[in-house]
């Protein structure tokens, strides 16, 4: 039998974030054919493994983006100031409706891209824009064609949702059976229920108990949990999204209903959704949480970002409610948040999320041995204070190299060249408002400038 595909990273530190195996000072890890095979010191490896000399590096699990809306990286950082309600009339109400299949194509390979150079082998997709199958198809192809670990959790545009209600199609059941069937896939599925009538709601959760499926929503305050219980519509692993403001009770039904909470707390706070609910969430011993980036229109697709601002926005709570004398959320449960808690949140964890031999090889290797990094004293603290994007040096996802010194690995030329056009196409049909970019193509026309 070939071991050519083995790879033992050595001389690591290793945040394994299973509490079994615990942290390794310096250690290896052994990857065979896309799986953890070994984790510990001075480990034995196939004569014709690759080895890779990490010291001076951290390696840890890959992170888990549990809520991000990937279409939507097409229209990257072009909402910097938008409020909630101008996000959901501008950017959902009319840029979304005013692309085509392949740019949504283009859009989700921008963000699983912007993920993998970041760290992120998985994100959950929340797909809010499948308004008809030829949407679909070009999303799914896009994941697929990625590498990314993803989980198409698949949804209704704000429009068509306005105009004929949030019961999702039967397309989700061609979706299902032909193009997402698997669960040991990179690929899988999940469903996007969002804020309808009761029946919609009941119509929803009874489709997502047939297909075998998890639900994604947003919260609504009309929809409160309690509610989705009372309708019988709660289904058992359900991410509610954001939560801003929920009271101990809200919480505690989501909790006892094996929901989870997927918060992410950078734009909760730019845009105005509330402040980020993770300070009574992480109160909750039975509630899971997780963190996401959202929206790429005004947010980077980084989990740093992410751990960043959940352990200040929980750190503000704790000190402003004089819930403890010291901190009680620390760096080490926000790095739980962004891996292995977020496996769970997604039913995942039996496949990724911590570095466990048997599970696939979704990984990180950090550079920690630069001068905005070192020294090292805490890992942890390093990690999720002191990094960045800049300091993936390299990404593993099911044993495949997606980085490698700092550099995705494949050629984006014509994806940058494709998302251009797209951009210069959404500025000049009036979709969306860049005044520097249409500056920048009046002046290659000769229209200005100095």
């Amino acid at each position: 039998m070939s071991n050519q595909h083995a790879t033992v990273i050595r001389n690591a530190t290793i945040l394994s974030m299973d509490r079994v195996i615990g942290d390794l000072p310096s250690g290896d890890l052994l990857i065979e054919g896309g799986v953890i095979a070994a984790v510990g010191t001075d480990l034995d490896a196939p004569a014709d493994a690759k080895v890779v000399d990490a010291s001076g590096s951290i390696v840890v699990p890959g992170f888990i983006d549990t809520h991000r809306h990937m279409w939507e990286a097409i229209l990257r950082g072009y909402a910097p100031d938008h409020t909630f309600g101008d996000y959901m009339s501008h950017v959902l109400g009319v840029a979304g409706p005013a692309l085509t299949p392949d740019e949504l194509h283009d859009g989700e390979l921008l963000s699983a891209r912007a993920g993998l150079a970041a760290g992120v082998t998985t994100i959950q997709d929340i797909s809010n824009i499948q308004d008809s199958p030829a949407h679909t198809d070009a999303i799914v192809s896009a994941l697929q064609d990625s590498g990314l670990r993803a989980v198409l959790a698949y949804g209704l545009s704000f429009p068509t949702m306005t105009s004929t209600g949030a019961s999702l199609p039967d397309d989700v059941r061609r979706v299902r059976s032909r193009l997402l069937p698997r669960s040991v896939d990179l690929v899988t599925m999940a469903l996007d229920a969002e804020g309808g009538d009761d029946v919609s709601e009941q119509h929803n959760a009874a489709l997502a108990r047939e297909l075998d499926l998890r639900i994604a929503r947003h919260f609504s305050e009309r929809l409160s949990a309690r509610h989705l219980a009372d309708l019988g519509a709660l289904v058992p692993g359900t991410t509610f999204i954001h939560g801003n403001g929920l009271d101990d009770e809200e919480l505690r039904v989501i909790a006892d209903g094996g929901g989870n909470i997927s918060i992410a707390p950078a734009i909760e706070m730019v845009m105005g959704h509330g402040f980020p609910v993770i300070g009574p969430a992480t109160r909750h011993p039975d509630l899971l949480v997780s963190l996401s980036s959202d929206v790429e229109v005004t947010m980077p697709g980084d989990m740093f970002t992410q751990m960043r601002a959940a352990l200040a926005s929980g750190r503000h709570h704790e000190h402003t409610a004089a819930l403890a004398d010291r901190p009680t959320l620390g760096v080490r449960e926000v790095l739980r948040m962004a891996t292995i808690d977020g496996a769970r949140a997604l039913g995942l964890d039996g496949r990724t999320g911590s570095l466990t031999p048997g599970k696939e090889a979704d990984l990180v290797v950090l550079d920690a041995e630069r001068p905005d990094a070192a020294p090292v004293y805490d890992p942890y603290s390093t990690v999720v204070l002191q990094m960045d994007r800049s300091h993936v040096d390299t990404v593993y996802v099911r044993g495949v190299p997606r980085v490698q010194g700092g550099v995705l690995v494949g050629d984006d030329t014509d994806l940058l060249e494709r998302a251009a056009h797209t951009a210069d196409r959404l500025v000049r049909d009036g979709v969306v408002p860049a005044p520097l970019r249409r500056a920048r193509l009046e002046t290659a026309v000769g229209g200005g400038g100095r």
